[in-house]
């Protein structure tokens, strides 16, 4: 069995992981090997992923994972970007899901439909206890609504709407936002990357 630790204490970011890796692997968050997570310094999803990997690897000894995402609106100049989780309290208010996608529907509150358009990125790191380091990418086209919608999500999915489509992340299934997210894509590649460095060794542990 090969654990793979993925630097978030966001179950359900971990519950995706799983649910794409093949037999063989098992996720460990940062919550379950009692690392805290570093201060988010970069400029882009790329360079955060890898400070979150290098330390996750570092303390733990284990080949660790980690992302970084965020959402980019065309009408707020590529905002909030890498500063999606602390949009809000960038601007003095509560560092929550809730206020960071009030805040966007309140910047974009005059602007019109044709001009709504965004998209999530996301930067998945690699990093083995060794130092060998690979980052991939996954982002996913879209627009923002003009009201939160759904509960099945977190972060900006539920006013963040996928396109072609009418409904928001946060009203897909697991299986369809799995199918179509930015992370999602981004573990894809990641998992394929995983599958061709330790196959061979958790075929033999099977």
């Amino acid at each position: 069995m090969i654990t793979i630790l993925l630097a978030s204490h966001n179950e359900k970011k971990a519950r995706e992981m799983r649910s794409l890796l093949p037999e063989g692997f098992m996720v460990l968050t940062a919550g379950e090997a009692g690392i805290e997570p570093p201060e988010e310094t970069g400029e882009t999803f790329a360079e955060n992923a890898l400070i979150k990997a290098r330390v996750a690897a570092r303390q733990s000894g284990l080949p660790s994972v980690a992302d970084d995402s965020g959402l980019v609106v065309d009408a707020l100049d590529g905002r909030p970007g890498v500063r999606s989780a602390r949009f809000a309290a960038d601007h003095g208010r509560p560092a929550t899901d809730d206020e960071n996608t009030r805040l966007v529907l309140e910047l974009l509150a005059s602007v019109p439909d044709e001009r709504r358009r965004a998209r999530f990125i996301a930067a998945v790191a690699f990093v083995s206890p060794e130092g060998d380091e690979a980052v991939v990418h996954g982002t996913v086209e879209g627009h923002i609504g003009h009201k939160s919608a759904g509960a099945n999500g977190f972060g900006y999915d539920p006013i963040f709407v996928p396109e072609p489509g009418a409904r928001t992340m946060a009203e897909l299934t697991d299986d369809r936002k799995n199918q179509i997210s930015h992370r999602g894509k981004a573990f894809r590649q990641l998992v394929a990357l995983l599958t061709e460095r330790y196959a061979p060794e958790s075929k033999q542990n099977r």
